[in-house]
């Protein structure tokens, strides 16, 4: 097998992605001549063909499926390599591959700033999805970090915790159980509860915690998106449990409130994680490091008027594990 160039890798992975050959070439910001030149070339340094015609598409053939996993680590390797070099000049660069559960999406934005504010040359690819995609990608290896409540069972990590992560029974201040002095986990079973899907770490804690009360957990309404719940509690269509870090900018509106319940709020753990035994980029090391040095400290801010609102609860918080 011939010598494959750099170009010839990025030209038949951007022809996988785009399964087009003209895509391919304005992703790259080239011409189609030019993809199909280097297509051309791998394909006889390789010795065989990598795609073939499927109607007005393109795709892979089993040679090239192979040949497109192993561009990918090694491009990904070079730029590993080329970072690695920079750091050892004091330069801290590259991208920084985050995976994020769907509620840490609140609270991440304000921790990449400040590293990314004091670190101009490093760029984010941050995926965000439920508590089993962010497991399945962080074991495939398609990210170099995640950040999430409880670390997986499926593989080892590496996991520090960096935040409390405060949960929460709420509702609109005009729901009617926001009169009652004190509200118990068997008047939730009266009214609509809002819940998220199976597997998220808010529905794992309310599951948790009502098993151990011995009351039966009663879920009027299950969704798979914050916002969507949020929309129907300001609207007093229910009650919800959510991670507090998804309710700021509605506490701080005046929109929602705490119920005033002795398990307000659950407490559990935010942790940053990676592979064991597996070598990640200086970019995600050093962000690791600012994320356990200064999380709580992010977070505290974040979380102001949530905090104005539980001192007004005066109820001490319960702790459980997301």
């Amino acid at each position: 097998m011939h010598l494959a160039s750099f170009k010839q890798l990025q030209a038949l992975l951007m022809v996988a992605r785009h399964e087009s050959v003209s895509r391919a070439a304005d992703a790259l910001h080239v011409t189609q001549p030019a993809v199909s030149l280097q297509l051309r070339m791998l394909e006889e340094a390789a010795g065989t063909s990598l795609t073939r015609k499927v109607g007005r598409g393109i795709q892979l053939t089993a040679a090239g499926e192979v040949m497109a996993e192993f561009a990918e680590r090694i491009l990904r390797l070079w730029d590993e390599a080329v970072d690695e070099v920079a750091a050892l000049k004091g330069v801290i660069s590259g991208t920084l591959r985050i995976g994020a559960v769907t509620t840490a999406e609140y609270l991440l934005p304000p921790m990449l700033v400040e590293f990314t504010t004091a670190r101009p040359d490093v760029r984010i690819k941050l995926q965000v999805g439920n508590r089993n995609e962010i497991v399945n990608m962080l074991g495939r290896q398609e990210i170099d970090l995640a950040i999430m409540g409880t670390p997986p069972r499926e593989f080892r990590t590496n996991a520090a915790p960096f935040a409390r992560h405060p949960m929460a029974f709420v509702a609109s201040p005009k729901h009617p159980l926001m009169q009652k002095r004190k509200v118990t986990l068997a008047d939730i079973m009266e009214v609509n509860l809002l819940v998220r899907e199976r597997g998220s770490g808010t529905r794992t804690a309310i599951e948790k915690l009502y098993k151990e009360s011995g009351y039966p957990l009663r879920i009027g309404s299950e969704l798979s998106s914050n916002e969507a719940i949020k929309r129907m509690v300001v609207a007093g269509l229910g009650v919800a449990f959510l991670s507090v870090h998804a309710c700021t900018l509605e506490f701080e509106a005046g929109l929602m409130r705490m119920l005033p319940m002795a398990e307000n709020p659950v407490e559990a753990d935010w942790h940053v994680m990676h592979l064991a035994d597996q070598h990640i980029p200086t970019v995600a090391a050093a962000f690791q490091d600012f994320v356990i040095e200064n999380g709580q400290e992010v977070v505290l801010r974040q979380l102001e008027a949530f905090h104005r609102d539980a001192a007004k609860l005066k109820s001490p918080g319960r702790k459980t594990r997301a």
